[in-house]
């Protein structure tokens, strides 16, 4: 592989820098819980939660090249560089957007994969799954300290921001996995399906997710979303109340709970 192959697929400086500030905000939270911690939080869960989309989309985009869509280098959607997607809006701002305004993990737009090239309908599914399998694998790396009962005496700043983190990740896997026509969970289905069903519903995929959001509107099917989210989480060890500070903290300009300098043993 030349010097000017490797060059789309080396790792953006923008990349590291949004990586850099997660990590300096997570090591602000975790030496000890500044005085103003919710700052931190929202500092540190925002730049992790650009970190994740960004590698939410990396996914989609290796196994587009392993499926055989060698475009994507030179787009270059394997750099990580969000400012490269050819929906930076619906990739990266608005699920910053809905994270901040309603603390829910929104599936971002996808890279633009040159699906003509992909050959078998195994490959077009895995280029679909690739993504919210980031998400899930995620959500349980997160939860790890939680589920290996590692948390006992780490700051309670950090511990909640981590608890909100697994939050955002069990939520954008549950809803990029639903089979709704533009979501990955309907890509995985997609090629399975009939030329003819496919064109039908083809009109459909730029509104499915509105149609998604106008269904959590619903309080039975929001309740029903949530419960099997709370229910994910606390499969991973995640206590709720962890979370709910966590949610509370990120949302420091509503007034920072006060929490204790460490968690309890």
């Amino acid at each position: 592989m030349t010097t000017a192959t490797r060059a789309p697929q080396r790792i953006s400086p923008v990349f590291l820098a949004i990586a850099g500030c997660a990590a300096a905000a997570g090591w602000a939270l975790w030496a000890d819980a500044p005085p103003a911690a919710g700052l931190w939080v929202f500092l540190c869960v925002v730049a992790c939660w650009v970190v994740s989309l960004c590698l939410h989309e990396y996914a989609h985009a290796r196994g587009a090249l392993h499926g055989g869509d060698a475009s994507v280098v030179e787009k270059g959607y394997l750099t990580l560089n969000p400012l490269r997607y050819s929906h930076a809006l619906l990739s990266v701002v608005l699920p910053v957007l809905f994270v901040i305004a309603g603390g829910i993990g929104l599936p971002g737009g996808a890279v633009f994969v040159e699906r003509h090239r992909i050959r078998g309908r195994l490959r077009h599914s895995l280029v679909s799954v690739a993504g919210p399998l980031v998400n899930a694998g995620l959500a349980v790396a997160l939860g790890a300290p939680f589920w290996l009962g590692a948390v006992d005496g780490v700051p309670v700043a950090f511990r909640c921001a981590l608890a909100f983190l697994v939050l955002l990740q069990v939520t954008a896997a549950v809803l990029n996995l639903l089979p709704v026509p533009g979501l990955d969970g309907y890509g995985v289905l997609e090629p399975w399906l009939s030329e003819g069903v496919r064109r039908q519903v083809a009109p459909f995929a730029p509104f499915g997710l509105l149609a998604v959001f106008g269904c959590l509107w619903v309080p039975e099917l929001n309740g029903f979303f949530w419960d099997g989210v709370h229910t994910l989480t606390g499969a991973l060890g995640v206590p709720e109340a962890d979370v709910s500070r966590g949610l509370a903290l990120f949302r420091f300009w509503e007034g920072e709970p006060v929490l204790p300098a460490v968690s309890a043993p």
